[in-house]
């Protein structure tokens, strides 16, 4: 490689400087014992860039996706790490630099890769049908093969769904195992065509429906219940004319209203009603049920844009921690004539990377998982500020009683988002363990921590040692057992 990587906040430091690794490592070493219902794999993707940014700089969600596969059997765990062959991966393999300009924005590419897709394959891996979906909500899902991590190609549902993009975060109905997932820009760039799609449990579609958005906005995350859709429709604005100039994809317009789509998931879109709420910024949903004619959706959210890389054009970006940060509650009562959202406070403190039982998707729940920040137990005359994209504690949450409990990986550490893996298929819900990668800022390690749900705050029952450094991340999931085909 003659170019080398920016010294840019993107592409420094223990989180953020690109590992690019793949390979396979057997029987990592183990502090602790591993939990004897441990017995599946935990897979996570990462955007790792192969190679420097085209243009001198780049964005830490324009990074190649980079599959890791934890593989839990008889206490021990091993480890496999693929790229995801997308077609620009392949492209800039061949080339031996990258070809893709701005994010999301092909009028900078490279001529070479005109009309080539720039999906990067980064930001969730989901199993479906038999296959892993690499993930980016830009592009359609990458099909990769669960047991050897290598890519199968582009996944349109043979041919059911055609060229449009696919959500990075569809969610399973834990009545029948159908997934259920949206495209934004649907239309193509900058437009406000939003589609929605429903697939049985083997990749059989059954429903789709197409709407359109108040406006061209990024919708990263999304909710169901038994009979209902909502779409978060956040004020960060797509334009085509400002791609054309070369400019971003995004930007952050805090004087557009934040709405929320409410649709029925038997209709054809007509239905759809609009509730609004204060400006905010919501990335992830935790989850949502219906109550009688109200609906609950349960979401982090700040009070301003955290998304550094979308800003209000002319506009200097906010420090953080100026904003305020909570899990909320909006409610949607669809008996009322009004057509604003009420919010109520969950948990007042940062967090984000919620997750909740699988099953109870869209259904009345108890506990959650997520991640907190507490900068009380941070370092900081140490370590100077910490790095954009900072959690130091995991949560164990309950929603109904409002009560919850942590624990801090320390004072120089990070978390990458966690997972929640059930104690066995008929422990209640909630009970389980806790999956999390650890970054260690000083020393510029990585550690897998496994807690147990039921005394959070004791720490990890397990910490796996890695012998190389993991990339901040973005999603995973586990899958039980060693056969998936199931999935």
């Amino acid at each position: 490689m003659t170019v080398k990587f920016p010294s840019t906040p993107d592409f420094v430091g223990a989180l953020y400087a690109p590992s690019r690794f793949e390979g396979s490592i057997r029987d990592l070493e183990v502090e602790g014992e591993i939990p004897a219902e441990l017995n599946g794999t935990f897979f996570q993707v990462s955007p790792d860039p192969a190679y420097p940014p085209m243009l001198g700089d780049d964005i830490f969600f324009n990074g190649d996706g980079a599959v890791t596969a934890f593989r839990f059997a008889g206490g021990h765990v091993d480890m496999q790490r693929r790229y995801v062959e997308t077609d620009r991966f392949k492209a800039q393999r061949a080339a031996r630099k990258s070809l893709f300009g701005h994010y999301r924005n092909p009028y900078t590419d490279d001529p070479s890769v005109a009309g080539l897709s720039g999906g990067t394959a980064n930001t969730n891996i989901v199993p479906f049908a038999g296959k892993l979906l690499a993930l980016k909500e830009d592009s359609l899902p990458v099909a990769m093969d669960p047991d050897t991590l290598e890519t199968i190609g582009n996944w349109d549902f043979n041919g059911q769904i055609g060229n449009t993009p696919f959500t990075a975060h569809p969610k399973r109905d834990p009545s029948n195992g159908s997934l259920l997932a949206f495209g934004y820009e649907a239309g193509g760039l900058a437009s406000r065509d939003v589609v929605y799609y429903e697939f049985s449990a083997d990749g059989t579609k059954r429903r789709e429906i197409w709407i359109e958005a108040p406006y061209a906005s990024m919708i990263h995350d999304f909710a169901v219940t038994p009979n209902f859709v909502v779409f978060p429709i956040v004020p960060i604005t797509a334009d085509g004319d400002r791609m054309v100039a070369g400019g971003q994809h995004f930007e952050w317009q805090d004087d557009l209203p934040f709405q929320f789509g409410v649709m029925r998931r038997d209709g054809d879109g007509s239905d759809i009603r609009w509730f609004t709420a204060p400006a905010c910024f919501q990335a992830h949903v935790l989850n949502a049920f219906e109550d009688g004619h109200r609906i609950h959706l349960d979401m982090p959210s700040s009070s301003g844009n955290i998304f550094q890389f979308v800003q209000k054009i002319g506009a200097p970006a906010p420090a953080p921690h100026t904003f305020h940060f909570e899990l909320t509650r909006w409610t949607f009562d669809r008996a009322s004539d009004g057509r604003d959202a009420t919010r109520q406070t969950l948990y007042d403190a940062p967090c984000e990377f919620p997750r909740c039982d699988d099953r109870v998707v869209g259904l009345p729940y108890r506990h959650a998982v997520m991640l907190g920040c507490d900068m009380s137990l941070y370092a900081i005359d140490r370590l100077g500020p910490p790095p954009w994209q900072f959690f130091n504690q995991l949560v164990h949450i309950d929603v109904v009683a409002g009560t919850a409990e942590t624990w801090c990986g320390g004072d120089a550490e990070c978390f990458q988002e966690a997972t929640f893996v059930q104690r066995g298929e008929n422990a209640p819900e909630g009970d389980g363990y806790i999956l999390a990668l650890l970054n260690h800022l000083e020393t510029h390690t990585t550690e897998l921590v496994i807690l147990d749900t039921q005394r959070v705050d004791a720490g990890p029952v397990a910490r796996v040692k890695l012998p190389v450094r993991m990339r901040m991340s973005l999603h995973g999931n586990w899958v039980p057992g060693k056969n998936i085909a199931a999935a």
